[in-house]
């Protein structure tokens, strides 16, 4: 009788108990999360898969700072996207970009040029504490976008033939990419002019940048060693366009007495794009550009605009870089 007794006390003991650990399990796991360790642990965790999945590590030199760090493939990766691209970006162009970066960065590993800047000379590249120093607040939710975006790639990178492409990348278009030869010297057959239109909607799209006609002779004859009569280029008319680029951009042009490229010009006088119109008053010139950057390969700002519309990373690449192939590396 008593073993009975103990039997139904204990039953009734488990009917008491159950429901109230139904209650309490959810509002320890709330407060669990409310402390902050679920988000540390699933931004670690992020972390670990976005950096630790490649053999191939990468050094990056800092002059400013007269130090080299050495940092694996992805997490490299990572530092690209997030200094190159701004985090609200939508997600697929982040991961156009990653795929882009990381093409990038393999190419010059397979040419044992592994030591990078972390400047536009090779890609601009920003370590954990920079980005702290960027974002403030935001790192955390800023990062774990940038992760999946360098996750969801991992590995994966730009091929034509088999081969790791020169995956160029710019700001904001003035309507066209531009065909490489055109701005660069090497013609590459996947780096053809394409419309990317919807760049008009791009903050970046419009600039103007006023010079004096002296400051002009001096960027011109510093960067190009031609002399330049100011004279000449006093004169009204003095500026003419010789012929431009299939992606609208000047070609050649000549300014007073001497002929130069749309390249020279832009890079010379610090303009934004070598599509430019201009006006002159007295002894100062207004040069109004449009787009911003070379112009070769995939458009930041028309990526992120493209996948606004619906499009996948993949779609994005195969509209900027022509009859191209996206692969896994090798280790």
């Amino acid at each position: 009788m008593s073993q009975n007794c103990r039997k139904l006390g204990l039953l009734c003991t488990l009917f008491l108990v159950l429901p109230l650990c139904i209650v309490l399990i959810p509002v320890v796991l709330v407060d669990f999360q409310n402390s902050g360790v679920f988000v540390d642990a699933l931004s670690s965790r992020n972390k670990k898969d976005a950096t630790e999945q490649s053999n191939i590590k990468v050094r990056v030199a800092f002059s400013n700072q007269q130090t080299t760090i050495t940092v694996p493939l992805e997490a490299y990766v990572r530092g690209v996207v997030a200094a190159e691209m701004p985090a609200d970006f939508e997600l697929e162009s982040l991961r156009a970009q990653a795929m882009a970066a990381r093409t990038y960065i393999y190419s010059r590993v397979k040419n044992n040029q592994a030591t990078v800047t972390g400047t536009v000379k090779d890609q601009v590249y920003a370590t954990d504490e920079m980005l702290k120093k960027k974002w403030g607040i935001q790192y955390q939710q800023n990062l774990a976008k940038v992760n999946t975006a360098v996750r969801s790639t991992n590995g994966k990178i730009i091929t034509y033939q088999n081969k790791p492409i020169y995956a160029a990348f710019f700001s904001t278009s003035n309507g066209y990419t531009e065909n490489s030869e055109d701005y660069f010297k090497q013609p590459y057959p996947y780096l053809r002019s394409v419309s990317s239109a919807w760049d008009k909607q791009s903050p970046k799209f419009i600039k103007t940048k006023t010079l004096s006609i002296v400051s002009i002779v001096n960027k011109l004859e510093k960067y190009t060693g031609q002399k330049l009569s100011a004279t000449a280029l006093s004169k009204s008319g003095s500026i003419k366009i010789i012929n431009k680029t299939i992606g609208k951009r000047i070609l050649q042009i000549k300014i007073g007495d001497r002929v130069f490229t749309g390249r020279q010009v832009r890079e010379a006088l610090g303009l934004a794009s070598s599509d430019f119109s201009w006006k002159q008053r007295g002894s100062r010139i207004t040069f109004t550009t449009y787009g911003f950057g070379h112009g070769v390969g995939m458009s930041q700002w028309g990526a992120n605009l493209l996948a606004k519309q619906g499009k996948t990373a993949e779609e994005i690449i195969a509209h900027y870089y022509q009859k191209v192939q996206i692969k896994n590396i090798k280790n």
